[in-house]
């Protein structure tokens, strides 16, 4: 019995950190906000959009920078793209709040400041899971939501080929 496997636990000899390596950039970063909220339309055709704004150096994004804006309707089919055709788990959206909508409320509804804000608050952590995951930045509809001014929804579904040069 004294052959028995002690694990090695001595610590990994570690280069020292200089400034450049601790106040440097990030060696990989995403960065994604939701804000501007801007309540648009009259009625029935009133919604809220949101201004999506991507920072990164990830070589599989072709902008290295980006705004868009988009509506509520637009992370619904975001979500629902990527669970049609991809392979990973998708976080649900902040709710559809249906009882806001419902005439003759006291208040604004879906169109309160704080509802609003709760929102915007749901979508950005939304956002952040899926591109933060590495199988959601290999699909073409995260690029397309994240960097194009319009949404093209008749767009063949797969992976974006871009590769690294």
């Amino acid at each position: 019995m004294s052959d028995t496997a002690v694990a090695d636990t001595r610590r990994l000899n570690s280069k020292p950190q200089d400034l450049t390596d601790a106040y440097g950039p990030p060696s990989n970063f995403l960065e994604i906000d939701i804000f501007n909220p801007q309540t648009v339309g009259v009625g029935r055709a009133r919604f809220t959009t949101y201004e999506v704004r991507m920072r990164t150096n990830l070589p599989i994004f072709k902008l290295k920078e980006s705004c868009v804006r988009r509506r509520y309707s637009d992370f619904e089919w975001l979500k629902n793209e990527l669970e049609r055709d991809s392979k990973i788990v998708v976080p649900p959206l902040p709710g559809k709040a249906l009882k806001r909508q419902l005439p003759f409320r006291g208040d604004e509804g879906i169109f309160e400041e704080s509802f609003i804000e709760e929102r915007r608050q749901g979508l950005e952590q939304f956002i952040n899971k899926i591109a933060g995951h590495p199988l959601a930045q290999n699909e073409r509809c995260l690029h397309m939501f994240l960097q194009e001014e319009a949404i093209d929804r008749n767009y063949v579904p797969g992976k974006d080929k871009r590769t690294l040069d």
